[in-house]
């Protein structure tokens, strides 16, 4: 079954390799470039809540997905000294709370969804797209490696910092909205007796925690602190551990031991927290899908439920409009946008409860207890999946339904 569509995906993180599942169900021939040169081990947690939970049903992953995730029991929210304030279990509301049970690192869920894909789907792994030139009939491409080809759709996957959207759409100032606050990740060694709970403490808008995960000799550090400026280059590594420095030396509780091992670790990462706020998520036949388009930030827990369902949303619509790109990507505009702007309102409440001020904050993020819990459940259940019943689908049917009940 093969629609003779060819689709190129640029990002083989988590929203890529989703898309090209589904793509290549509903009869495309699809090609995702990466520009590092394998898969991108480790990373924070991600978690998958509500509707998310659905798709992966529905991609016949559930199983893949659970096995491979962190088996997070809950999280302890601590004093200075370590004196446990609030306890969250996994099992609350659901497991679809504050810690979901579909938590898994980021490069574990990449690895899941690169394996289920890669016999059927062209990867290109440490290459990019350097230009790219669309007609009414398709988008010739020229890639960095000096190779030129034509394909008849373009989807950016490639995160915050897209390099297609600013080559398509413009310079990544007009669509970045920093939300005032900076998270780090990074693995350290787990001296700190761990044991499938998360531990967190937070003061004064700052936060240190650890976070378990599967092999207990290791554990993810997490660290954040506000900061109305952020011009650190998000591939500068160097200048990135020194600012966390800076801004956490005087930290209480575990933070001194936790900053211990920023210089030894495989995997540091810090970047602003920022959602991606467009008009459009298309121009012609390219479109843009994940954090590329509609960044939540790491605060709204729903990025990866948004790369999730959008990908399934995405080749959904555009096979069921014929591959006509226009139709396509309209109606997966029109469905995706009500849902992307709930997500987008539950990461800026969250960074405004910790007390930090945003320097474009957006839509006022006042709610009572009822507003919350209305937002809570359009955040997680809000979008109903189509069908696509008279849709190809390559793929025999998953099984019964997930169903799920949010509460905050």
């Amino acid at each position: 079954m093969s629609s003779g569509i060819r689709v190129l995906v640029a990002g083989a993180s988590i929203a890529g390799p989703a898309l090209a599942h589904w793509l290549r169900r509903r009869g495309a021939e699809v090609t995702v470039v990466e520009r590092a040169p394998e898969l991108r081990p480790g990373g924070q947690a991600v978690d998958a809540r509500g509707v998310a939970k659905e798709v992966i049903r529905r991609m016949g992953l559930d199983a893949e997905v659970r096995a491979a995730c962190t088996d997070t029991a809950g999280a302890y929210t601590v004093d200075a000294d370590g004196k446990v304030l609030e306890t969250y279990r996994a099992d609350d509301d659901g497991g679809d709370g504050y810690i979901s049970e579909i938590e898994i690192l980021r490069g574990d869920l990449s690895r899941v969804l690169y394996d289920d894909t890669r016999d059927g789907v062209e990867y290109v792994f440490g290459d990019r797209i350097a230009e790219l030139t669309q007609d009414a009939d398709g988008v010739d491409v020229l890639f960095a490696g000096g190779d030129r080809r034509r394909f008849d759709l373009v989807i950016g996957a490639d995160g915050l910092h897209s390099a297609l959207r600013a080559a398509v759409f413009g310079p990544r100032e007009e669509f970045i909205r920093h939300l005032g606050l900076v998270l780090a990740f990074y693995t350290v060694p787990n001296e700190f007796g761990l044991d499938r709970w998360l531990i967190d403490y937070q003061s004064g808008g700052r936060s240190a925690g650890l976070r378990p995960v599967k092999d207990a000799t290791r554990a993810i550090a997490m660290l954040s602190f506000p900061a109305a400026d952020f011009d650190v280059d998000y591939r500068d590594v160097e200048a990135q551990k020194r600012l966390l420095r800076e801004r956490m030396a005087d930290f209480g509780w575990l933070t001194p031991r936790i900053l211990d091992h920023v210089d030894d670790t495989p995997d540091f990462y810090l970047d602003q927290v920022a959602q991606v706020v467009m008009e459009r998520w298309s121009s012609g036949r390219v479109g843009l899908l994940g954090d590329a388009a509609f960044s939540s930030s790491p605060m709204s827990g729903q990025g990866t439920g948004l790369a999730l369902v959008g990908a399934y949303v995405l080749a959904g619509e555009l096979a069921a409009a014929g591959w006509d790109p226009e139709a396509g990507f309209a109606a997966y505009e029109a469905r995706m946008r009500p849902f992307v702007e709930a997500n987008q309102e539950i990461g800026r409440w969250h960074v405004h409860s910790l007390g930090v001020a945003a320097p474009d904050p957006g839509p006022s993020p006042e709610l009572d207890a009822e507003g919350l819990t209305e937002l809570v459940e359009r955040a997680i259940n809000g979008l109903e999946l189509p069908d696509y019943a008279g849709v190809p689908d390559s793929a025999p049917p998953a099984g019964p339904p997930i169903t799920s009940s949010a509460r905050p």
